[in-house]
């Protein structure tokens, strides 16, 4: 009986480089994170202020397939990462400097449980400056890539899919909640919640 974990993973060949990327923060003045799913709305760390962000050459995409958090390996669900092209909107957070690796090390136990996602060191435009910032986007080499599925499937495998943290409605809920909240307009995901509909009730 499968309990949600995810399958047998091949080792990541790149994690000794990319750990080293994520933690190359000690000559830098501050540390960012860049959230635009479920880290805006649960982060899960602390921080000592946020502020909305934009990212440019990066565009939030329900391109992943999720078999551990919003789905199984049987049922698999989607959750959303960052894929080429465009421009995303979504919340960067500073971090403080005594946690900052702590909370570096928490994210990536969070978002690497398999290595569908890879850190990357991007610039995010805040509403006063430009600043660098750690985030996680899609790796298209990986076997959980989905890249741009059809509408009609996209809607299928968000109904159906439920993983350890809860279902993949709920997921696209709370983002597109989280989204309205900081008044940013996502076009896409708002049509996909439509098509979606709410979750049904015992």
């Amino acid at each position: 009986m499968n309990n949600g974990l995810p399958t047998e993973e091949p080792p990541n060949p790149f994690e000794a480089e990319q750990r080293a990327l994520l933690h190359s923060i000690d000559e830098e003045p501050e540390t960012w994170v860049f959230g635009y799913g479920s880290l805006m709305w649960q982060p899960g760390f602390d921080y000592l202020e946020k502020q909305p962000a934009r990212l440019h050459g990066w565009h939030r995409s329900f391109c992943v397939y999720s078999e551990y958090y919003r789905g199984t390996p049987e049922q698999r669900g989607l959750v959303l990462g960052l894929d080429r092209g465009g421009c995303c909107r979504g919340l960067a957070f500073r971090l403080p400097p005594s946690e900052a690796h702590d909370i570096l090390d928490y994210l990536w136990d969070r978002e690497m449980v398999t290595w569908v996602y890879e850190p990357r060191v991007v610039d995010v435009h805040l509403p006063d400056r430009r600043v660098r910032s750690r985030t996680f986007v899609a790796n298209r080499s990986h076997y959980q890539y989905a890249g741009r599925l059809p509408d009609d499937e996209i809607v299928s495998m968000i109904k159906l899919g439920v993983g350890l943290t809860g279902s993949n409605i709920e997921y696209l809920q709370n983002t597109v909640t989280h989204l309205d909240s900081l008044g940013i307009a996502d076009g896409p995901l708002h049509k996909l919640l439509r098509d979606v509909g709410q979750p049904q009730r015992e």
